[in-house]
């Protein structure tokens, strides 16, 4: 009962299958082609400026301005398992470390930009997907999953098992739809300040199975629900004949042998496991969606000074409590499972930030751009209080340069380096980040004065996290990642 319920646990905690290609945790911060093309866009002047910089967006020269983005993102999650319990998987061929690779695919990552600039106002509005974005599915299941029923068929050996077989799938859809409206004010000609409120419409599905559990014995594999039934009826007959033992020495007004006690206490204890495993005769089944709404102020400001141009940019914590419809009913028999059930509300904050950035015209048609973030992950409220399980917040260091070729052509460069404080408590396979480095390169073209043309590219490269869970046997895992994103856009202004 009690590994099952784990398996039932890990099932839970699938709150992190996310796409997220750029940011911290929970937060994508790639909401614009010219991000992809030169990530450090914080001290920026430009129509993007509306999520990465706004009160930048008040130096622009007067107009309406439209700007359309798409973006596909393609990415894996890789986690390499090691547990001596595979070995006794049909499909592992006696290997005890077994890789386990899910696909996550957004393939229309949409985002608007808009603004209106009269005077020393500019009105603005952000439409984007900060966070989320997409489906990561695992054709297999995951390790977890795995490991935990390689544990019940050893724990079945003295009752014949020598091996299982099973179907294990996990998918995970979160998409976070940001609306953010706010006004920036130019206080001097050198000087703006913004202000603006962000809303966040959460919505997420998760699918987990666990299916075809088989049993290996001598006479082939069983099917797990006809192996416990069995295995029962052994025991049954296993405890009447013991019993009957006991019986004739209290008739003869003897003791009772001391083994025999034993015995029957082993034999009862065996059959209270069997029956708590009944339930899940037929494997795991788990649907659940989720929703939420939150809402949370943003504030700006931008100074130039000379050459340079210095801006900053806070957006505060969103509180959000995603709201279950799920096929948990029950949850009451299993604590962990109360993450998923039916009407339940969970936790799930989207850390506040703070964005700094510097741009040097170093002439007037060559641009360095810098760039720090910080997520402030220690100061949300996730589910099961998660957060305290990591050593700090995220940091992010940018540069990037921008070169303006003609007067119609741009193109840029630039990266990102991406460094979070893991623990080995807070990382699992359900739920994993990875330090990174990222490089993104791009063009913009002027095709008409009102319209310009913008594609770029952008990488991210993970290391490797790796974590020993127990030694004696050997237990670890080693975590990874790959994310590729294309993206085309065009702006409007009139």
């Amino acid at each position: 009962m009690k590994k099952m319920n784990v398996v039932l646990t890990s099932l839970m905690l699938t709150a992190a299958t996310t796409t997220a290609t750029a940011g911290g945790i929970l937060t994508n911060t790639n909401q614009s082609i010219d991000f992809l093309r030169n990530p450090a866009r914080d001290a920026a002047i430009g129509l993007d400026g509306v999520y990465s910089n706004p009160a930048g967006v008040a130096f622009m020269p007067e107009g309406f301005y439209l700007g359309i983005n798409w973006q596909y993102a393609h990415q894996t999650r890789t986690i390499e398992c090691n547990n001596p319990l595979f070995a006794l998987g049909k499909k592992n061929n006696g290997q005890s470390t077994k890789t386990f690779e899910g696909v996550a695919d957004a393939p229309f990552l949409p985002s608007i930009q808009a603004a209106y600039n009269k005077g020393d106002w500019s009105v603005q509005f952000n439409f984007s997907v900060p966070g989320g974005g997409g489906a990561c599915e695992f054709q297999d299941g995951l390790g977890s999953f795995e490991s935990v029923v390689g544990s019940i068929a050893n724990q079945l050996k003295p009752l014949g098992a020598t091996g299982y077989d099973m179907d294990g799938y996990m998918q995970g859809r979160q998409y976070y739809f940001g609306f953010q409206l706010g006004a920036a004010y130019k206080i001097t000609k050198d000087l703006s300040v913004y202000g603006g409120l962000r809303v966040l419409y959460g919505t997420a599905t998760y699918k987990a199975k666990i299916s075809n559990i088989m049993v290996n014995t001598a006479n082939g594999y069983l099917d797990f629900g006809s192996f416990l039934q069995g295995a029962t009826t052994t025991v049954d007959a296993g405890i009447s004949k013991v019993n009957a033992g006991i019986a004739q020495y209290q008739a003869a007004g003897l003791d009772v042998p001391a083994e025999l006690t034993t015995q029957l206490a082993q034999l009862e204890g065996t059959k209270q496991s069997l029956n708590s495993l009944q339930k899940y005769s037929q494997g795991v089944n788990l649907l659940c969606n989720q929703s939420s709404v939150g809402v949370a102020p943003v504030i700006g400001i931008d100074w130039r000074v000379g050459k340079f141009n210095f801006a900053a940019k806070y957006e505060a914590k969103t509180e959000i409590h995603m709201k279950n419809e799920s096929t948990v009913n029950e949850a009451s028999e299993i604590p962990a499972v109360n993450k998923f059930r039916d009407s339940e509300k969970v936790d799930e904050d989207s850390p506040a930030q703070l964005a700094l950035g510097a741009m040097w015209n170093i002439s007037n048609d060559f641009r360095l751009n810098l760039g720090y973030h910080h997520f402030y992950d220690k100061d949300v409220k996730w589910y099961n209080n998660t957060q305290d399980l990591l050593g700090g917040g995220t940091n992010e260091y940018l540069a990037g340069v921008e070169w303006d070729l003609t007067d119609k052509l741009t193109i840029s460069g630039g990266g990102q380096v991406t460094r979070y404080q893991l623990t080995d408590e807070y990382m699992n396979d359900m739920s994993f980040v990875v330090n990174s480095y990222s490089l993104g390169f791009g063009f913009n073209y002027k095709a008409s004065d009102h319209v310009t043309l913008k594609a770029a590219y952008f990488q991210t490269n993970y290391g490797h996290y790796n974590r020993v869970t127990s030694t004696e046997p050997l237990v670890s895992d080693s975590f990874t990642r790959t994310n590729r994103v294309l993206g085309v856009g065009c702006e409007l202004n009139f």
